[in-house]
């Protein structure tokens, strides 16, 4: 009895000491590779940065990234939420199925960086010409996502399940009248044949310092939808006011009667939300009273009992301030995009945390609020288990409070922080086809 067990014993050490060093093996794979492909990542991302599409016109980046995944032998499919690519990549042993997502769309915005690769493309935009710029770090995610799919790629044989990267358009919305996005993706099937057991996502920060991870459980990013309200009145002449129902007037006071909702209606100390009114237009001279006035706003909310809440406030404060007034109000709420909010899912977060860890450090990878910000990941993760996470962008030494932000002429990357995000994917795909499913 004795020496059966001190035989059983030895043979789960020496099950033990084999498993580690597989994992070993694997993990040392994992780093040499991530260093190997880091400078062709680097130049993906400076072509793609010189080339930049606006949502839904992402056709030269998706050949670029099509072109790519079928070199490496994958199945691949286009034109996938209008240019959207999807690669799925078949492990030599089964397992769960992972989506690993980035998007490709820039931004209507005139760089001013003074990097050699600083895009020089114009483009028409919602009637007008405009310069396009990647100044939200896509080109940089797209790049990641095609070196995390040649590792993968070339780990194979070590890989117990399928991997399906997800190269998405129209990230920053699409213009009123089209469908695109994440939204679009998932309508479409993204997430089938095979079924994705679970998501991850990856988005570089400018103000977070290159090396480190942010993470958060819970919401992330918040809910958004933009609205738009009519103010419909009377007009007249300017010197004659009490001949018109002023609607300039009257959408003053629905704008300050607005600021109530938040300061009045929701608990701040359970999560953030904002109304905002960014665009106010009505009258074409100073002494003609107009009929209308249009405004464009967007709310922001962590939780859709505070979603709901604030929409149905919104519509009685307008309506009603617009009534009193002897003037109409028409809300349109949603009214050309809604995200819902970026949900990471506790039990996922928790389980990959270490993978993070691993990737970045245990003291570089930090816990912070959530944002008001949004993405539309949530699309994703919606509708299976999604972890969403940020890394950094800052070069080292730099203030976080005065580098220039995301979506502004001046936005810059660091790209010694890619390494940091190949690592990461790449080890949350590995970690998780080792642990099996949720």
């Amino acid at each position: 009895m004795k020496n059966t067990l001190l035989l059983l014993l030895l043979i789960l050490l020496l099950g033990f000491q084999n498993t580690n060093a597989q994992s070993n093996s694997i993990q040392n794979k994992i780093q040499t590779n991530v260093k190997g492909i880091e400078q062709k990542v680097i130049d993906w991302r400076r072509d793609i940065h010189q080339h930049p599409e606006l949502g839904n016109r992402e056709v030269r980046t998706a050949a670029l990234v099509a072109t790519h995944l079928q070199s490496l032998g994958m199945e691949v499919q286009t034109n996938v939420g209008i240019t959207g690519v999807i690669g799925t990549l078949k492990g030599s042993l089964p397992g769960p199925v992972i989506a690993l997502r980035a998007d490709m769309d820039a931004l209507p915005v005139l760089e001013r960086t003074p990097v050699p690769f600083a895009s020089k493309v114009k483009t028409m935009y919602d009637g007008k010409e405009t310069n396009v710029m990647h100044a939200c770090g896509h080109d940089s995610h797209v790049a990641i996502l095609m070196g995390v799919a040649e590792i993968l790629s070339g780990m194979q044989k070590d890989l117990k399940g399928t991997v399906k990267f997800i190269f998405q358009p129209a990230e920053e919305g699409v213009p009123k009248g089209e469908e695109g996005g994440a939204e679009l993706m998932v309508k479409e099937g993204a997430l089938k044949n095979p079924q994705v057991d679970v998501i991850f996502g990856l988005h570089i920060n400018a103000q977070v310092e290159v090396g480190k991870i942010t993470y958060r459980p819970g919401g992330m990013f918040a809910g958004v939808a933009d609205l738009k309200i009519t103010v419909k009145g009377k007009s007249s002449h300017g010197a004659e006011p009490w001949s018109s129902v002023d609607p300039i007037v009257t959408a003053a006071q629905i704008i300050n009667n607005l600021q109530t909702i938040i300061s009045r209606n929701i608990n701040i100390t359970r999560n953030a939300a904002v109304v905002t009114i960014g665009s106010i237009h009505g009258g074409n001279r100073s002494n003609i009273i107009p009929e209308q006035v249009e405004m464009l706003g967007t709310v922001r909310t962590l939780s859709d009992a505070d979603e709901k809440l604030i929409f149905e406030r919104i519509f009685q404060i307008a309506t009603k301030t617009a009534e009193a007034n002897g003037a109409e109000a028409i809300v349109e709420l949603p009214y050309s995009s809604h995200y819902p909010v970026t949900f990471n899912n506790l039990e996922l977060t928790a389980k990959m945390l270490p993978s993070l860890q691993k990737s970045a450090g245990l003291s570089n990878v930090l816990l912070v609020p959530a944002e008001t910000g949004a993405e539309d990941f949530s699309f994703f993760a919606n509708e299976v288990p999604g972890f969403y996470f940020y890394i950094g962008g800052l070069p080292k030494g730099q203030d976080s409070e005065t580098s220039a932000p995301h979506h502004t002429p001046d936005f810059f990357i660091d790209e010694s922080g890619f390494s940091t995000g190949i690592n990461a994917m790449v080890n949350l795909v590995a970690d998780y086809m080792e642990m099996g499913k949720l």
